[in-house]
């Protein structure tokens, strides 16, 4: 009930719909309408309000809730801080003309509001925000409104949209942070401000004997949970204009959204728009990068081959450096490229430098992994696999995430673990055959010899041209002695 109160105090400018509560405080959880009732009635009941008269909080036909009552923030306990007008129609609109929307997606992170009643804790949450901002300007294709002037709004009422038209941006960026004792909790969200919908939130909950480790992990999580939500609001957009007036970048977020679905069907309807957004604009790094990146992936999946696409790859990977050495898709590619042509060396450097240019960047995060585990570094490849699972959870791409993670855990004997791993793998995408593939090695080795026939026979309906000789000619595994473990594995399943 509290957690309900205070979430709609701090959305009192918006209404709030049932899918924000849900997000916001049951984690995404399935919550029965009668729980909701529940709790809104008894949030109603704390502040002296009722269904019938919704003087404070009030129910919004097909819509949701909104707190219309009036709110005074004490900075102390004792002399109010600031008093907020109700929201609505009663805050002055700016007379200031708007700005126009950028050509890339624009964002502006506004000051979290410190929930905790003691101004010393404000240098945390102004904490948050800046270091928000700061991550967030790493990644060069979105336009981020700098902080002096996102923290101009700082204590202040303001309708979302007046944030936007002043300082011209498509998306905003909000929270809060509530200290209790030892432990913080930590709301964010995303919305899109052109139409004042909820793109994306979530909250963090920690205890606080670090701050500033806290503050940096926090800042992270955001950051790479906000990134991949842009990409999809943005394709969302360039999929209500019409085809012919769809620009390189519509083209290369539609890719994206393809490549992201992790079959081979999509891969090819993602090279394509790809190959349509380079014609365009054939400097567009990001554009080549991911093509490179596609290449190079339906091969690993055994789906086409290696051979064929990697001297195409390669050099999509290379004009995507040279086009803009500063993107990280470009060095991610050419990581991918440089692994799959069996240079590790390079390929580790390559997908180092990615993370340095984008430390949230979850796909290399996982690629790196992966090629730390196929140089033989099992342990370290573990930890690189597990950290892109935290960083991106919800991605299309943890099914992969936890595939490679399962490889680590096979080079390490670890069978049972890799088994587990390989389960979840397929459990969240049933058609991902790296996940297939190591079920199979792993229950091999282990000698559960039903497991082993049951998970061959479903490698082989994922990956046709599955073999030994395929898998010694074609994973890029640097060590003879890792090679040959994982051969024996497939040889005890009953591969030849």
């Amino acid at each position: 009930m509290f957690d309900l109160l205070i979430y709609l105090l701090e959305n009192r400018h918006r209404v709030v719909s049932k899918d924000d509560l849900v997000a916001s405080i049951w984690g995404g959880r399935i919550v029965s309408d009668s729980t909701l009732t529940s709790r809104i009635n008894a949030a109603r009941k704390a502040v002296g309000d009722s269904g019938g008269k919704q003087k404070l909080i009030r129910t919004i036909a097909r819509k949701g809730l909104r707190f219309v009552g009036s709110v005074h923030a004490h900075s102390n306990g004792a002399e109010p801080a600031q008093a907020a007008a109700p929201p609505g129609d009663d805050i002055q609109e700016s007379s200031r003309p708007a700005l126009p929307l950028p050509d890339r997606p624009a964002i502006a992170v506004l000051p979290f509001v410190n929930m905790s009643g003691d101004q010393e804790q404000e240098y945390f949450s102004d904490g948050i925000s800046e270091d928000i901002i700061t991550a967030l300007s790493k990644l060069r294709w979105f336009f981020v409104i700098a902080r002096n002037s996102s923290f101009i709004y700082k204590g202040k009422a303001i309708h979302m949209k007046q944030v936007a038209e002043e300082l011209g941006v498509g998306y905003v960026v909000e929270g809060s942070v509530r200290k209790s004792g030892d432990r913080v909790r930590i709301t964010a969200q995303l919305n899109d401000a052109a139409t004042g919908s909820h793109i994306w939130a979530e909250h963090y909950d920690r205890g606080l004997a670090d701050v500033f480790a806290v503050q940096d992990e926090i800042t992270e999580a955001i950051v790479a949970a906000i990134e991949p939500q842009l990409y999809a609001a943005e394709n969302f957009r360039a999929r209500r204009k019409p085809p012919d007036s769809l620009d390189a970048w519509d083209l290369v977020m539609r890719a994206l959204s393809h490549y992201w679905r992790v079959t081979r069907q999509d891969n090819l309807v993602a090279q394509a728009l790809l190959e349509k957004a380079i014609a365009i604009d054939p400097n567009y790094g990001q554009a080549l990068g991911v093509l490179a990146t596609s290449y190079t992936f339906t091969a690993h999946m055994g789906w086409v081959e290696m051979a064929t696409v990697a001297p195409v790859a390669e050099r999509a990977a290379l004009a995507a450096n040279l086009a803009d050495g500063e993107d990280p898709w470009a060095h991610h590619a050419l990581g991918c490229v440089y692994l799959f042509t069996r240079r590790f060396e390079d390929a580790l450097a390559e997908f180092e430098l990615a993370l340095r240019l984008n430390p949230n960047f979850s796909l290399a995060q996982g690629y790196y992994g992966l090629a730390l585990s196929y140089c033989g570094r099992w342990k370290e490849g573990h930890l690189a696999a597990c950290r892109a699972l935290r960083l991106s959870p919800r991605d299309h791409h943890s099914a992969v995430y936890c595939g490679i993670a399962a490889y680590a855990q096979f080079l390490g004997c670890n069978y049972d673990e890799a088994m587990r791993l390989s389960r979840e793998a397929i459990r969240r995408r049933s058609d991902f055959v790296g996940a297939h593939r190591v079920l199979t090695a792993a229950a091999g080795m282990s000698g559960k010899d039903d497991i082993a026939t049951s998970a061959l026979q479903e490698l082989r309906r994922a990956q046709p041209n599955i073999s030994l000789a395929w898998v010694a000619n074609y994973m890029p595994i640097k060590q003879d002695v890792d090679r040959e473990h994982y051969l024996e594995g497939f040889r005890r399943a009953g591969l030849d």
